[in-house]
Order: C-alpha cells, then sequence, then structure tokens
C-alpha cells in the first residue's frame, strides 16, 4: 500500500471493488478512507460490491450503509462508467480477485472500465492479485461471432493470466475501442499530465509466480466458495449450458452436477434456494450424477491442469434425451466460445481429437501471453 498511496493521496478516486478487495483482513476501502484517502464513487461488479447477489442478478444502484458512498452497479442497466459517473473522479482504481476463466465477468468488467478510463482521459491503477487457475492454459480459443459477456476477446477458457497481465495484453494487442486505443497509444507518447504521476499503471504481486497454487483467502463470488469449486470451474461451468444442474442450490457448486433423467445409481442430491443461487435448475428434485469434491490436492489431480471434457461427454452419453441435452438459448456455445465443440460432442469424437482441433489457436495465443507476463511462467 505505501507503494501506491502516494499516487492517490489528495485525489478524487473512484474504486471498481467487491468483498475480495480486502488489504489484510479489512476492506480496501475502509483502509484507503481511515488513509485520508478521498473516495468519491464505488462501482460494483457482478454479484455486487458486497457479493451477495445470484449469477446474473441484475443490481441497481444505492448508498452503501457502512461507508456512505455512492455505489453505481456494472451489472445492472449499464456495464461502464459513464460520463457522469466519472466527473469527479480524478484517478480510478480497480481492484477485485479474478479465478482465471474465461466466462468469469470480472475480465469483461475490467475491459470496460478500462475503455471508459482511456476515453475519459482518466488515470487507471490496477491492484494486481494471484490467479487461482494461473498455472495452466487450455480450452478453445473464442471465437469472435461469439463474443459475449461471458467472453469478449480471443483467450481460451483458461488463459492463465493475472488481471493486470490480462489488462496489458488488451492494451498492447490493441483489443479495447477504438477511441480507447488511441487515447492509449497518446499517453504513452505524451507527456505525464501535469497533475497526475501517471495514466495507466499496475501494482504487480509479491512472492508469486505461475506456478503457485494461491488459495483465496475470501470467496469470489457466492456460488465458488472453495478452492475445489474453483479448480473444476473452467470445466464444470459448461454445465450451465446444458440441461443438467451444475451444482447451484448446493454447498458445493462446480463440484457436483446432474439430472432427475441421469440413471439412479449414481451420485444423488437435491439443489434448493440459497442466498448465492435463489433460482437454478432442478430445485427440490433429486439429481443423479458426479460428486468431485475431494481435498484441493486429489481435485487438482482430478482436473490435471486441463479443461477437463470426460464429464461433459459421459453425462451426454448417458442422458436419455440427446435433443434436449443442451439448452435451446445458446449459452453453451457462448460458454464454449464457439458452435463447433456442441458439434463434436454430438458427434461423438473422442476427447484425444477434439484437444487437437484446440491446438492451433492455443499456439498463436500462448504466443501472444508470453509478450505479457509480469511473473515467471509455468513453462
Amino acid at each position: 500500500m505505501n507503494v501506491y498511496l502516494p499516487l492517490i493521496k489528495g485525489k478524487r478516486i473512484g474504486i471498481f471493488a467487491n468483498q475480495t478487495s480486502m488489504v489484510g483482513d479489512v476492506h480496501l476501502v475502509d483502509t484507503l478512507k481511515k488513509s485520508g484517502v478521498d473516495i468519491k464513487v464505488i462501482f460494483g461488479p457482478e454479484h455486487g460490491f458486497r457479493g451477495v447477489a445470484s449469477a446474473g442478478e441484475k443490481i441497481g444502484n444505492y448508498i452503501d450503509e457502512k461507508t456512505g458512498i455512492p455505489i453505481v452497479s456494472l451489472y445492472g442497466e449499464k456495464r461502464r462508467p459513464s460520463a457522469e459517473d466519472l466527473k469527479d473522479v480524478d484517478i480510478l482504481i480497480f481492484d477485485i480477485q479474478d479465478v482465471g476463466a474465461r466466462f468469469y465477468t470480472i475480465i469483461s468488467s475490467l475491459q470496460e472500465y478500462m475503455e471508459a478510463a482511456m476515453e475519459s482521459s482518466k488515470p487507471l491503477l490496477i491492484l494486481d492479485r494471484p490467479n487461482p487457475n494461473g498455472f495452466y492454459v487450455d480450452g478453445p480459443v473464442l471465437d469472435p461471432k461469439f463474443k459475449s459477456f461471458v467472453g469478449m476477446q480471443p483467450v481460451p477458457i483458461v488463459y492463465g493470466m493475472t488481471i493486470a497481465e490480462y489488462a496489458f495484453m488488451i492494451l498492447g494487442e490493441n483489443w479495447l475501442s477504438e477511441k480507447a486505443n488511441q487515447k492509449y497509444a497518446y499517453y504513452r507518447t505524451a507527456q505525464n499530465s501535469p497533475d497526475t504521476p501517471f495514466h495507466f499503471q499496475v501494482i504487480k504481486c509479491q512472492n508469486y509466480t505461475h506456478k503457485s497454487k494461491y488459495i483465496l483467502p475470501v470467496k469470489p463470488s457466492p456460488n465458488l466458495p472453495e478452492i475445489e469449486s474453483i479448480y473444476l470451474y473452467p470445466s464444470t461451468c459448461l454445465f450451465e449450458g446444458t440441461a443438467l444442474s451444475e451444482g447451484r442450490g448446493t454447498e458445493r457448486p462446480f463440484q457436483l452436477f446432474g439430472h432427475p433423467l441421469l440413471p439412479h445409481n449414481l451420485y444423488a442430491f437435491v439443489p434448493k434456494p440459497n442466498e448465492g443461487a435463489k433460482s437454478s435448475k432442478h430445485y427440490y428434485e433429486t439429481c443423479y450424477g458426479w460428486n468431485l469434491h475431494g481435498t484441493p490436492g486429489e481435485v487438482l489431480k482430478k482436473v490435471d491442469n486441463h479443461v477437463q471434457l470426460k464429464w461433459l461427454m459421459e453425462a451426454y452419453r448417458l442422458f436419455p434425451g440427446k435433443d434436449s441435452f443442451f439448452l435451446k438459448s445458446n449459452s453453451f456455445n457462448r460458454l464454449a466460445g464457439n458452435d463447433v465443440l456442441m458439434q463434436q460432442i454430438k458427434d461423438g469424437r473422442s476427447e484425444k481429437e477434439i484437444r487437437k482441433s484446440w491446438e492451433p489457436a492455443l499456439g498463436e495465443f500462448k504466443k501472444i501471453r508470453k509478450k505479457y507476463l509480469l511473473y515467471e511462467d509455468f513453462e
């Protein structure tokens, strides 16, 4: 904190944060306020500033009861700060824990926030955090035709980068809006503004490498309550695009998945509404499927540094109504980032064949990724 506090002291601050934005056991907002930093507005992502809203739940603006600071939701009517939101702000801060999967919407929120900062000529400070899935890269690379808020850039499901590394990549590859790219290019070559010491700056993590197995001290969202769910999430989140429950409404979301029509000799569970999943699939119905829970080490062995397809493929094989396995909403293709994976599964392609089809795009992405790493890589 001593590194960046001098950069923001005496400035009016806007901060994008949630329940993971901790300094030790104190929230960043409280820590900055105690240090005399003038926070004008807080921006909240999916699940809200306090992190209790259900997945996909739209959130409105409100006043934070604890601090009295206005909170502007960037997961409701809009995805980025408006000019009105930024009119009393000198510097923007981003500090939210990512989990390292393309469809976890924090990197989409990061992009929108960066574009707003660049387009409005507001200096942006990113406080980096370790990536709990930062020790491998795998999965299909997103086809731009399937761009959505659960996948905005041509990256694989697991991209193996921290928030700051990802930010440098989308800047360096000119993946922001045209106006934001132009503004960033200007500030890279122009003299620093007389009233701010930087335009875009990152505060790096200490003692982190991409070999690290970092366990989050705070759950990043209501349905990722423990590290086992986080390790499995890149693989089992694909079940969101199917008829199966992905374990929402249980104590172990993304570790359990199943359906009432699957064979009854499989693992049985009953999803029910809870604070982070007020509505989802098959509530109060007995589902039969898989329980992947284990110790963190056991789950890591099951994942084996890959986006695992075997559970999805086996569920499809056993499902009685193949035509209704994938949801009609096209959500599976948005999560996969293409319309190829679904067809490959329907066609009975082997996992080896499917993985081989990922290799050309994955190889190209890995070359791009290497240019922007701030920390020692895993290979």
